[in-house]
C-alpha cells in the first residue's frame, strides 16, 4: 500500500498507470476523518487529495461533496463514490473495477 499526500502538478502523472484509489478530503470534514483509516486496511495505492488546498483539482473532478473517492485505472477514471464507506464496501467497488 501507498499513501500519498498530493499536489495538482503531479496528479496525472502519478495514476497514469496501475491501480489508483484518490480520496477527495479536508482536515475538517467528520466522514473524511472516518474513512482515512478504512482506505488504509486496503492493499491499493491511495492518494489523498486535500480540497481546501488543491480546488483546482476538485473543480477538474467535480467533487461537490467530500469525502468523495475516485477509482482510476491507467489514468482513467472509472468509478466516483460519495460519503463514507466501510472497507468491505471499497473492496466490493476494487474488485468491479479490477
Amino acid at each position: 500500500m501507498v499513501i500519498k499526500y498530493l499536489a495538482k502538478e503531479d496528479f496525472k502523472e502519478e495514476i497514469k498507470t496501475g491501480f489508483w484509489i484518490v480520496d477527495f478530503y479536508a482536515e475538517w470534514c467528520g466522514p473524511c476523518k472516518m474513512l482515512g483509516p478504512e482506505l488504509e486496511k486496503l492493499e491499493e495505492n491511495i492518494l489523498k487529495v486535500n480540497v481546501d488546498e488543491h480546488e483546482e483539482l476538485a473543480q477538474v473532478f467535480g467533487i461537490m461533496s467530500i469525502p468523495t473517492i475516485c477509482f482510476f485505472k491507467d489514468g482513467e477514471l472509472k468509478n466516483k463514490v460519495i460519503g463514507f464507506r466501510t472497507k468491505e464496501d471499497l473492496q466490493e467497488l476494487i474488485d468491479k473495477i479490477k
